[in-house]
């Protein structure tokens, strides 16, 4: 494996930043996950805005224009010789001292590119279905750390992981400070009920995830009724259908939420659909390497 670090290549043993950069020291920094589909990187374009986007809101300067980091994640994926791949990039705030202010971080952004496989979850489960819970950690507060920045402070997320683990299953539910669905630990959460589509809007503690975006413009180019709109728990539990997205994870089945059966408590008709659709989708979509 050969990781990009600053415009240089190195091993996986000799890949290493600054004990003081703070991207290790506070999660000072931003990230995203990408995958490639035999040789095209889908939705390339898409998460290099989301990351500079990221970046300017928490006023964190990136040393390469977008079209640099473009060209550095293809070089990175052309290095490993990798014809499907996950990708994470980082940028940091880069080397400074013990203290909090950012403004002693002189060295300017650490930018790393890792390319490796990843499988989020066991295959049984793309077949099965996944059962998750609803955990008590609730998700940031958008005037607190909005979750529209994808920073490399995911504690929020890890506690709740970590409720799920304890509790046996892959993956839980975060609740916003209302009470209402937010997503998941990772991903983004939808349900189907009388064959309509629904997932949190951004607005409520959710990510605007890109795989996201991609199942509700395939649900509407096939005519299947897509709406953002606040989600309970209680609406949760009587849906028809439930499936969580996200980079890593695509598009994965729910089958049963906090020991509640989801419709006739396996993947249903319109979720197995679409995972065709997205699997079809990655073909054919994407930046050539």
């Amino acid at each position: 494996m050969k990781i990009y670090i600053n415009g240089k290549f190195y091993d996986k043993d000799n890949a290493k930043v600054s004990v003081f950069d703070h991207g290790l020291l506070y999660g000072d920094g931003v990230f995203e996950g990408i995958r490639s589909y035999n040789r095209l990187v889908f939705k390339l374009n898409e998460h290099i805005e989301r990351l500079f986007e990221s970046a300017h809101s928490i006023m964190l300067k990136i040393p390469l224009t977008k079209e640099e980091m473009i060209k550095a994640v293809i070089k990175t994926l052309k290095e490993n010789n990798l014809d499907d791949a996950y990708i994470r990039l980082l940028v940091t705030r880069g080397e400074g001292d013990l203290g909090l202010d950012p403004r002693k971080c002189r060295a300017g952004a650490t930018i790393i590119i890792i390319a490796d496989k990843i499988a989020l979850y066991p295959e049984k489960y793309y077949k099965e279905g996944l059962e998750i819970i609803t955990v008590p950690t609730v998700r940031n507060l958008p005037e607190a750390l909005n979750p529209q920045i994808k920073s490399l402070n995911y504690l929020n997320n890890i506690l709740a992981k970590i409720e799920a683990a304890n509790s046996g299953c892959e993956e839980a539910i975060m609740l916003d400070s209302m009470g209402y669905v937010a997503e998941c630990t990772g991903d983004n959460l939808f349900i189907v009920k009388n064959k309509h589509l629904y997932t949190p809007p951004q607005c409520m503690g959710t990510l605007r995830g890109i795989t996201r975006d991609s199942v509700l413009e395939i649900a509407r180019k096939n005519k299947i009724s897509a709406h953002e709109h606040v989600i309970t728990r209680h609406e949760v539990y009587i849906s028809d259908e439930c499936f969580l997205t996200g980079t890593a994870a695509e598009i994965i089945p729910v089958v049963k939420v906090d020991g509640r059966l989801i419709g006739e408590g396996k993947p249903g008709k319109i979720t197995l659909g679409l995972i065709k659709k997205f699997k079809e989708l990655t073909k054919v979509t994407g930046v050539k390497y």
